[in-house]
């Protein structure tokens, strides 16, 4: 059953199109992956699947009701970001920035209640967040603030979660740790997962189905060992690059050789 639904999506900036003919659903509990070189239009359909931007053609439906008949509070019940940059200019505590999670649900002018509070505490247990619930977000190293953004995340309950990049600017071994946590908490909470993302290696390793955007539209779809053969990789990335089986894992991997270009240099020398 789909959670979220596009339909013959499309978006412009002053008249020039940035993606269209956008068509595609996403399962319950399914981490889809969005692929494509800079300047795609990734980022802007993500923005567009919680009506941050507003689409000049189709429809997005959630739970099979259009964003577009919804107030900002009752999409926010339902869908949750974890924005590409993970700065927080105010010095909250890591407690109070995962209760801001709790906003669309409260009444004005009434505090978190008791379900709320068990809603924050167990987000911040699932993100390994708790050991540093009274510490200031501005103190914290990029992977803790990036944890405590999905542990706010969290906390909203989601039916879906976007992410932008979520491993941008972290080292090696935290963007394993983040989508790790990411996956673990899509299959035991059942939260559907979109990630937009350049990152074909990251992508690959943790998505059930991938999503290949190319001059504007979506160029394929499908599981990773089908999407990412070596034509699509150098049509899409102009890159030499070949998916073959992790012996430890069992799960595709992305080899990459390096550009098409580069390597046409070397054969013309």
């Amino acid at each position: 059953m789909s959670v979220l639904d596009i339909d013959s999506l499309e978006y412009s900036y002053v008249g020039h199109p940035v993606f269209e003919d956008i068509t595609l659903s996403v399962g319950r509990g399914e981490v889809i992956g969005i692929l494509g070189p800079n300047g795609c239009g990734k980022t802007t359909l993500l923005k567009n699947l919680n009506r941050n931007l507003t689409p000049h053609g189709g429809c997005v439906m959630v739970e099979s009701e259009d964003i577009a008949d919804m107030t900002k509070k009752a999409i926010a019940k339902k869908v949750a970001v974890v924005p590409q940059t993970n700065e927080i200019r105010f010095a909250f505590t890591a407690r109070e920035v995962v209760t801001m999670g709790r906003l669309p649900f409260q009444e004005s002018f009434r505090g978190e209640s008791s379900e709320d509070l068990k809603i924050i505490e167990d987000a911040m247990v699932r993100t390994d967040v708790l050991k540093f619930a009274d510490r200031h977000i501005n103190t914290m190293s990029g992977g803790e603030r990036q944890r405590v953004i999905i542990a706010r995340a969290i906390a909203q309950t989601p039916k879906i979660l976007l992410m932008d990049e979520p491993t941008l600017h972290l080292d090696i071994s935290m963007q394993f740790e983040v989508l790790d946590l990411v996956h673990r908490l899509a299959k035991e909470k059942d939260i559907t997962v979109v990630i937009v993302s350049h990152d074909l290696p990251m992508v690959v390793r943790y998505c059930d189905r991938i999503v290949m955007m190319h001059d504007r539209r979506i160029f394929a779809m499908g599981a990773p060992e089908e999407i990412l053969t070596p034509e699509n990789m150098r049509t899409v990335f102009d890159i030499e690059a070949e998916l073959e089986k992790d012996p430890r894992s069992g799960k595709p991997v992305v080899r990459l050789y390096g550009s098409c270009k580069a390597d046409a240099s070397v054969t013309n020398k």
